[in-house]
């Protein structure tokens, strides 16, 4: 099996387009239902575990809010989280289950290239630094005036790996060379973002890049992620052997301190790295 990318997209990836076809049916579902079952699973607490909310967990903090609906719940190992997960639509967890798992294999597959790319030893992205995985769901509702809100600010994920499934309804941009460009989705495509944790690990060979979601006042839009993350104790430092002058760029730190001061910081991707930058 290879791997190819398509216009920063990647097919031939080994996920089939059953599985991927019955998970975005089932996401879809899920928004699609009355109010009160999705309010079954809704929750601003950001110490529950499965839960949707509107826009972000600090909703009513925002001074802006974003026009998305959010349902997210943790994934690996399986067995451990899957009782958590939304009872209804009633094949979701069947679906879902069946989706991580294809995710996860097709994730450290791509993590040993990188690592092979690197020329990092074996076993690196072992279970510290790949242990933690959670899938997401992003509605995007139709929104009467795009040019008030996005369906996403501006960000860098803040885990290793990022691996996305839009539906055929453009939103997705990146940033690059000073300018947005939008993501075409293709058909049974992936698109995999580098993130904070292998910008550092790489000690800056590799850049995360931002991104963000924009809205339509046609159509509802729908996209389905997957985190690869450290446990949330493991602590995250650049790979030893790509110190080219024996000074690392970043210091080493635990990934829970990361996530919290990501989540005080998350829209200034300059600041954040800044604040982890050995000063000289």
């Amino acid at each position: 099996m290879f791997f190819r990318p398509v216009k920063g997209q990647v097919i031939n990836h080994g996920v089939c387009g059953h599985v991927i076809e019955d998970t975005m049916e089932v996401a879809k579902d899920f928004f699609e239902m009355p109010n009160e079952e999705k309010a079954k699973v809704y929750s601003m607490d950001p110490n529950k575990s499965c839960r949707l909310y509107t826009s972000s967990y600090n909703y009513a903090n925002e001074e802006i809010h974003f026009w998305r609906d959010h349902l997210r719940h943790p994934c690996h190992p399986l067995d451990k989280w899957v009782h958590i997960w939304p009872e209804n639509p009633a094949r979701y967890r069947d679906v879902v289950g069946k989706y991580t798992n294809d995710v996860r294999k097709l994730s450290l597959r791509m993590l040993e290239m990188i690592r092979e790319g690197l020329g990092l030893e074996r076993g690196y992205f072992g279970e510290e630094l790949t242990g933690d995985q959670l899938f997401a769901v992003n509605h995007y509702p139709p929104c009467p005036d795009p040019n008030l809100t996005l369906g996403l600010p501006k960000h860098v994920d803040p885990n290793v790996i990022t691996v996305l499934l839009q539906e055929n309804v453009y939103g997705l941009q990146v940033f690059k060379n000073g300018q947005w460009l939008g993501v075409k989705p293709l058909p049974h495509a992936f698109v995999v973002n580098i993130g904070h944790q292998l910008q550092i690990i790489s000690n800056g060979k590799l850049r995360s890049a931002e991104h963000r979601a924009v809205t339509n006042s046609r159509e509802a839009g729908t996209s389905i992620v997957s985190f690869i993350n450290p446990c949330h104790d493991s602590i995250v430092e650049p790979a030893k052997s790509l110190i080219d002058t024996g000074v690392p760029l970043y210091r080493p730190f635990k990934y829970k301190d990361f996530l919290k001061f990501y989540e005080e910081n998350k829209g200034d991707t300059e600041a954040l790295m800044e604040a982890y930058k050995i000063k000289p």
